[in-house]
């Protein structure tokens, strides 16, 4: 007999599988705990085998639940395309959209060229710009969504993945201590600079913004030349660039969350909602560098 796995607890999976953790998963949901313990031991009972460990400390996923991973988002994805066709909601329109500048060194510009494929109907305005930019921008209703960077501590949108901010010069990279630390920085409101910046000022470390770059390739190649050192998520750190060790004396930078947001005033429409379904059924795969 062939098991039915139910979309909801396959929902429910995924969003343990990039949380890791059952609380927020069910604050992602809207939905109570127990009812993520429910939905996982239902579909490990539906599958026959152990997708979730779990102590008082951690979540881990099993082999068997990385393999459910895909399998999930694939079901999953089947589920909306059969359920936006016969309710006639097939997406149409223009559906204006944010993305991070330094996100296009990741996987998402492949998950926009899969909804285009998907959606043809729908037409794209892609807006690529610093993720503070992007935040105006929403709030003033001219993007319908957004992936990027919010400060950590703040709740708005939903995480996609929480990245190790970490401190990048080049393989030469010297620091002198006598003088002022010279940083490559994006223009202001970026939150990668206020990051760096309120890092060096509780640790009274003297700084300059020796380069001011409007975007991530130039912000690279400024890094690369030794103009300064800047600070970037670790999974991004292209190969021109280096992460500073321990040896150069830099205070921790701590963590910044990548997440999705849309805009309430359009976030029920079907080519908003399908962008969304299909950014956070990759999960933190998603913002994996290419």
């Amino acid at each position: 007999m062939t098991a039915l796995y139910e979309p909801a607890q396959l929902r429910t999976f995924l969003a343990v599988a990039q949380t890791r953790s059952f609380t927020q998963a069910a604050a992602r949901l809207g939905v109570r705990q127990p009812t993520v313990s429910q939905h996982i031991r239902k579909l490990e009972q539906a599958t026959g085998r152990i997708l979730v460990q779990r102590d008082t400390h951690t979540v881990a996923v099993t082999p068997d639940g990385e393999a459910m991973i895909g399998f999930a988002r694939a079901i999953l994805t089947a589920h909306e395309d059969a359920a936006g066709y016969f309710s006639g909601e097939r997406p149409v329109g223009r559906l204006r959209i944010g993305m991070s500048d330094d996100l296009a060194l990741t996987r998402l510009p492949q998950i926009l060229r899969d909804f285009r494929r998907d959606y043809p109907r729908v037409d794209l305005d892609l807006t690529v710009d610093q993720s503070g930019t992007l935040h105006r921008r929403l709030e003033n209703d001219r993007l319908d969504l957004f992936v990027g960077k919010r400060p950590l501590g703040e709740d708005r949108g939903t995480l996609v993945k929480r990245e190790r901010l970490v401190w990048v010069g080049n393989p030469g990279t010297r620091l002198d201590r006598g003088r002022p630390l010279p940083l490559v920085v994006y223009p202001t409101p970026s939150l990668s600079r206020t990051a760096m910046q309120a890092a060096l000022d509780r640790t009274n470390t003297a700084y300059r913004s020796a380069c001011v770059c409007r975007g991530v390739n130039g912000l690279i190649a400024a890094v690369a030349a030794g103009i300064g050192i800047s600070v970037m998520a670790k999974s991004l750190v292209p190969v021109q660039l280096t992460p500073l060790g321990a040896q150069h004396r830099l205070p921790e930078l701590g963590y910044i969350d990548l997440v999705l947001l849309t805009n309430p005033r359009t976030e029920h429409r079907p080519a908003t909602r399908a962008l969304a379904t299909a950014v956070l059924a990759s999960g933190p795969s998603t913002l994996a560098p290419t």
